[in-house]
């Protein structure tokens, strides 16, 4: 949680000459932020608490996977990457209609053999946009209203809501940095402008590029959204080691890429 504290100080001053002044020093870490005599220059004083991060979690039902969640703004996310792995296919099948499921760096066919291996534990699965709408029609609202691949109770966010997202967080240009996982543990130096401030911890999980191939494990990481951008496109979030953007744009429907869910 992040936390901001402000000491509120009353300050009676007297003298023999002069009748009593109240004053109010406003403090930071020791630091007079603002002074005000409490009987002339203000009538009221209001408390506030800019609420940003609180961390919990929940229990998907289907699999008995325990994820931890976070608030950010009006937002409840995920803090991890989406696990859910129905079935596995190796990487050099691809599909804008069937539903796939890939798990970084592994080439079998066995969910429960990929299902102990360090990527799937770390970064989770990767979907295609078949497999993370499972079946539901594109969405533009806020919010989708498309559960898609996600437990219940949970949906996969639209376009819309991944805005609504990087607004709160001041934008594209810097929210990037505010959702990576801080340091070089599993993203590439220089990670730059990585805070993970909202708990969001983003990680580089890669991605099954159309190609049929595996990329940029510890590099990058994308997120579909429930809203496609044509029959073959739908739009994605993604952010990348060198950058602390989170950059909008739209990736072919066959691609393999993480999902987050947000909650209902």
């Amino acid at each position: 949680m992040n936390k901001i504290l402000f000491t509120v100080m009353m300050v009676v001053v007297a003298s023999n000459t002069h009748a009593q002044n109240d004053t109010m020093y406003i403090m930071k870490n020791g630091n007079v932020l603002g002074k005000y005599n409490v009987n002339t220059e203000i009538d009221s004083i209001v408390f506030t608490k800019h609420q940003t991060i609180q961390d919990n979690s929940f229990t998907d039902s289907r699999d008995r996977q325990v994820y931890r969640t976070v608030t950010i703004g009006k937002q409840v996310w995920m803090a991890e990457n989406l696990r859910y792995l129905p079935s596995v296919i190796e990487p050099s099948y691809g599909s804008e209609t069937k539903r796939y499921y890939y798990v970084y760096g592994y080439e079998g066919i066995s969910e429960v053999v990929a299902s102990y291996t360090d990527n799937y534990k770390t970064y989770g699965v990767l979907y295609n946009w078949a497999a993370a709408m499972k079946g539901a029609a594109s969405s533009k609202t806020n919010p989708s209203r498309v559960q898609g691949v996600c437990p219940s109770g949970w949906h996969l966010p639209s376009d819309a809501e991944w805005t609504e997202l990087t607004d709160y967080l001041g934008g594209e240009a810097v929210s990037g940095g505010k959702l990576k996982e801080a340091g070089t543990d599993h993203w590439k130096s220089p990670n730059d402008g990585a805070t993970n401030e909202t708990g969001f911890t983003g990680l580089p999980a890669g991605y099954r590029y159309y190609t049929g191939k595996f990329n940029d494990l510890g590099n990058y990481t994308e997120w579909w959204s429930a809203t496609e951008n044509d029959a073959h496109q739908a739009w994605q979030r993604g952010t990348v080691y060198y950058m602390r953007d989170l950059r909008r744009f739209n990736d072919h429907k066959d691609v393999g890429v993480s999902v987050r869910c947000i909650r209902d």
